[in-house]
């Protein structure tokens, strides 16, 4: 059990609580839903194995999970809720902005009106079975930032009241980052991070703030696990089988040819002093920034043990950073 980070792989949250560097995403555990035919989630899952490997995270010192109203039509958070409930010592992070149906398990829409969110963080706190959300997330990407102030204005004023205790966006825009920063209670940005995407930009808003980098895609959507070959194909209720605009890991279900040739060019490099290569693709965040908090996806005990086993080996050197930069040029 890691009871006690290495400074290298812990971080201090806006609470002064320091955790290690990782985290836990939940997006997989929802199960499926579906915007009319099209999946939105990564396929059938098991809850009984879903809450073994939450504990199992837990034992191994993870104290962050993320997940969002809308996974698996609110299963994620149900799932979540069972498993941890109101402890305190484990830090939950939630989302608002998609709308979702229980019983259809279908998208009904984005929204962000001050009612709409309100009625969420409600719905979240139920579910989730807590007494105050820990970090609520928006999550409209490229929501307008004109828009978004009465977005902030109106989780300030939920702050103010106790029901949340800090709260972020998740986007991939800096300039949407960067908008609210002087925001009290304004801690954090998930974006979209791995060794294919560096996001130099993100990363400079982020530590010019002194925010926290939650990096949604760590192993770029299960790529950087290397468990898929250019033959697999995944699941019918996967969304990695999706025809969507932001799906570029994978094409058709397999994996995106321009991609497979960058994973071909870093694997050596990733797996040095024996990680695996999920281990090396998240002791290259580590090595980024030490403001990055990796929050890999999970559906099996044995998932999770491989995550936490990053945390053991701590950040890539920075000869192997300087290798993988070089190798990846050019391509």
């Amino acid at each position: 059990m890691l009871t006690k980070p290495d400074k290298a792989t812990a971080i201090t949250l806006w609470n002064g609580y320091e955790i290690p560097r990782l985290g836990m995403g939940c997006w997989a555990i929802g199960g499926p839903f579906y915007a009319g035919d099209v999946p939105l989630g990564w396929g059938e899952v098991d809850d009984h194995e879903s809450i073994r490997a939450i504990h199992r995270a837990v034992d191994l010192g993870i104290r962050f999970f993320d997940t969002a109203s809308n996974y698996g039509a609110g299963h994620s958070e149900k799932v979540v809720g069972r498993a941890i409930g109101n402890r305190d010592d484990i830090v939950i992070a939630t989302k608002f902005g998609f709308a979702t149906d229980e019983e259809s398990k279908q998208a009904t829409g984005a929204f962000a009106d001050p009612a709409f969110i309100r009625k969420s963080v409600e719905t979240s706190l139920k579910r989730l079975k807590r007494e105050r959300l820990d970090l609520l997330q928006f999550h409209l990407n490229d929501f307008p930032l004109e828009a978004s102030d009465e977005v902030f204005e109106t989780l300030e004023i939920l702050k103010a009241e106790g029901k949340i205790d800090a709260f972020g966006w998740s986007t991939d825009y800096p300039d949407r980052a960067s908008r609210h920063t002087n925001r009290t209670g304004f801690v954090s940005v998930q974006h979209t991070m791995n060794v294919f995407e560096p996001v130099p930009d993100m990363i400079d808003v982020i530590e010019k703030n002194g925010l926290i980098s939650i990096n949604r895609g760590p192993l770029a959507m299960g790529l950087l696990t290397g468990k898929f070959t250019p033959e697999k194909t995944v699941g019918a209720k996967d969304v990695r089988g999706a025809s969507l605009v932001w799906m570029v890991y994978f094409k058709d279900g397999k994996i995106a040819p321009e991609f497979a040739a960058r994973l071909d060019a870093v694997r050596d490099l990733l797996t040095a002093d024996g990680r695996t290569l999920t281990q090396g693709a998240l002791a290259w965040l580590w090595a980024r920034s030490s403001r990055t908090l990796p929050i890999p996806g999970f559906r099996t005990v044995a998932q999770v043990e491989e995550n936490a086993g990053a945390l053991q080996k701590g950040p890539l050197p920075r000869e192997v950073m300087d290798g993988i930069d070089a190798a990846l040029t050019g391509l």
